[in-house]
């Protein structure tokens, strides 16, 4: 479960980081959600290639798995959030000084 939502929200961040930079104005925080989901879902996918090799299933529906996707994106979430936070005060002081 935990790779279906990894995978879910890297195409999120995918697609607004992307048409953030189709309009000229690329985010920092947008991009660096983009590469930690989307390596995430690659670590799950070889993690799900090794399951299918020793006879498991790709993907594993469980609620142990289910919870571990949540705190995945909580944590995900927030370090995105916080590198966001970080860089709109950057940008207010920038602002404030000129």
């Amino acid at each position: 479960m935990c790779e279906i939502m990894t995978i879910i929200t890297a195409l999120i961040f995918s697609v607004i980081y992307f048409s953030a930079k189709k309009k000229g104005k690329p985010a920092k925080a947008s991009f660096l959600g983009m590469l930690m989901f989307s390596g995430a879902a690659l670590m799950w996918a070889c993690d799900g290639i090794a399951s299918v090799i020793s006879g498991e299933p790709f993907f594993d529906i469980s609620m142990e798995d289910t919870i571990l996707g949540v705190i995945i994106l909580v944590f995900g979430l927030s370090v995105v959030g916080i590198f966001y936070a970080r860089n709109a005060r950057k940008n207010a002081k920038q602002i404030q000084e000129a």
